[in-house]
């Protein structure tokens, strides 16, 4: 079982850029998944996350309008489509999966967003 995270990078303030995470192991339709972020001396913090089944999201106030989940159940993936980035956005993203009716929950490694000009 794994969460594999990609697409991190440098980007300029205002720019976009989007995160996928890909599950092996287990099926993502069957789990809740979502985003966290840790900056260097925060707290691991929710961005947004989407049900399943059903899909509907919920997103920290703080990327509500900018940041976009979504799920792609045939490629067994979760990507975050992040646009007008902001250097407060600077961070490790995780993605994480928790199973809708056991709760067993997985997290991938992270990948690091920097945003600075």
């Amino acid at each position: 079982v794994q969460l594999m995270e990609s697409g991190g990078g440098l980007v300029q303030p205002g720019g976009s850029l989007r995160v996928s995470c890909a599950a092996s192991g287990f099926t993502v339709s069957s789990y809740a998944m979502s985003w966290y972020r840790q900056a260097p001396g925060k707290e691991r913090e929710l961005v947004a996350g989407i049900s399943s089944p059903g899909g509907s999201t919920v997103y920290a106030d703080s990327v509500k309008g900018r940041f976009t989940i979504s799920r792609d159940n045939a490629k067994n993936t979760v990507s975050l489509q992040m646009n007008s980035l902001k250097p407060e956005d600077t961070a490790v993203y995780y993605c994480r999966a928790v199973h809708v009716l056991y709760g067993i929950a997985y997290w991938g490694q992270g990948t690091q967003v920097t945003v600075s000009s």
